[in-house]
C-alpha cells in the first residue's frame, strides 16, 4: 500500500490465496482512495518475476568479494497501461485489470519456477501499480506478491508410486566417531522409507530397532532443505533444518516395527528444483540418540550434527506436485 496526501493505493487480487499458474491471467483491481480529486499521467501495472541468488560472505569458503555479485535470473518482466492520463475523482475508485503472464505462442526464455523463499534462493513474483503525477507531485505506487504454482497441464495426476528405499543403520555405517560402549556393543536399526513424495502426502515408512547394547533415548526424523548455487567454478551449498519429528521416546522394544508418518510443512517446502545455476533439494535425516551422561552435559545445537552418542542416516527426498496438490480457486 502507498500513501500520499491522504491518498492510498492498493492492489487487490481476485483470489484470496494469491495462487496462479503461468498459463492463467492475473486478475484483480487497483483500489484508489482519495479525499480529493487527483490528476495523473497514466496508471500502469507491472509484473516482475525473478530468481534472486545470494551467497553470504565466507559460505563454504567463498570469499566475501563474491557477495552480491550474482545477477538475478529474470523470469518475466512486462508493463501494461490500464488507464490513460486523466483525473481520479474523490472517494474510492476501483480499476479492474487482467494481465497475462505469457501470451499464446510467446517464446519462453526462462521457466516459470514455483514461488520459493529460502535462505539463499528466492523465487518471487511481484505485481506493482504505478501512478505518475508529474514533477510537482509524488507518484503513487503499490506492490503485491502473488504465488506461482506449476500449470496443471504439466502435472501428473499423482506421482508414480515409488519403491520404498531400504536402509540400515549400524556402528559400521557411521562416518563419525562413537562412544566406545556404543561402538563395541553394537546396534542395528533397519527400515523402509518412500524417497519420492507428493507435497500433499505425508512422508511414510517404517523403522525397526533389531539390536542395541546401549539404551536408546530418542529416535527423530529431520527434514532438511539443501540450496545450491553455482558461483564461478564452485558450488555453494546451504543446508537448513526445516522440521523435526520424534517418532520414539525412550528405549524402544527390540524388533518392534515403528511407523514413520511425517506431515510436510507446505509453507517451507516446494517441488524439488534442478535448474542450471541453482537447485533446491530435500533430504531426510534419521537420528538415533543413545543414553549417555555426555549428552546431558552438552548444550543443544544442530540436532543433525554428528555426536559421539548419536547414529545418523541421510536419505534423499524428491518432492513433486500433482494436480490434486493444487488449491482450488
Amino acid at each position: 500500500m502507498a500513501t500520499a496526501t491522504a491518498t492510498t493505493v492498493n492492489v487487490k487480487l481476485s483470489r484470496s490465496n494469491r495462487i496462479y499458474r503461468s498459463s492463467e491471467p492475473v486478475e484483480g483491481k487497483i483500489v484508489i482512495k482519495s479525499a480529493t480529486s487527483i490528476s495523473h499521467q497514466a496508471i500502469r501495472l507491472s509484473v516482475n518475476g525473478s530468481v534472486n541468488l545470494q551467497v553470504r560472505g565466507g559460505s563454504a569458503g567463498v570469499i566475501e568479494s563474491f557477495y552480491g555479485v550474482i545477477k538475478p535470473i529474470q523470469i518475466v518482466k512486462k508493463t501494461v497501461e490500464v488507464k490513460s492520463s486523466g483525473k481520479i475523482p474523490p472517494g474510492t475508485t476501483e480499476i479492474p485489470f487482467s494481465l497475462n503472464l505469457r501470451e499464446p505462442g510467446e517464446s519462453i526464455v526462462e521457466k516459470f519456477y514455483e514461488t520459493f523463499h529460502g535462505t539463499n534462493i528466492n523465487i518471487q513474483y511481484l505485481l506493482t501499480a504505478d501512478i505518475p503525477r508529474g514533477y510537482l507531485h509524488k507518484p503513487l505506487s503499490a506492490t503485491m506478491e502473488f504465488i506461482i504454482e506449476s500449470s496443471r497441464v504439466d502435472l501428473p495426476e499423482r506421482p508414480i508410486p515409488p519403491d520404498l528405499v531400504i536402509f540400515y543403520i549400524t556402528q559400521d555405517t557411521q562416518r563419525h566417531p562413537l562412544l566406545p560402549e556404543i561402538k563395541t556393543g553394537g546396534f542395528r536399526v533397519t527400515g523402509k522409507l518412500a524417497t519420492q513424495c507428493s507435497l500433499q502426502d505425508p512422508l511414510s515408512g517404517e523403522l525397526t530397532v533389531e539390536a542395541s547394547s546401549v539404551p536408546i533415548t530418542s529416535i527423530d526424523i529431520h527434514l532438511l532443505r539443501v540450496e545450491s548455487i553455482i558461483v564461478g567454478e564452485r558450488i555453494v551449498t546451504e543446508t537448513s533444518l526445516i522440521q523435526s519429528t520424534q517418532i520414539a521416546d525412550g528405549d524402544v522394544c527390540r524388533n518392534l516395527t515403528l511407523p514413520i508418518y511425517v506431515l510436510l510443512p507446505r509453507l517451507l517446502m516446494c517441488p524439488s528444483v534442478f535448474a542450471g545455476p541453482f537447485s533446491v533439494e530435500f533430504k531426510v535425516c534419521i537420528t538415533i540418540s543413545f543414553k549417555s551422561k555426555l549428552a546431558k552435559a552438552q548444550p543443544k545445537s544442530d540436532p543433525t550434527a554428528p555426536r559421539l552418542w548419536m547414529a545418523l542416516e541421510r536419505l534423499p527426498l524428491e518432492l513433486v506436485r500433482t494436480k490434486r496438490d493444487q488449491f482450488s480457486c
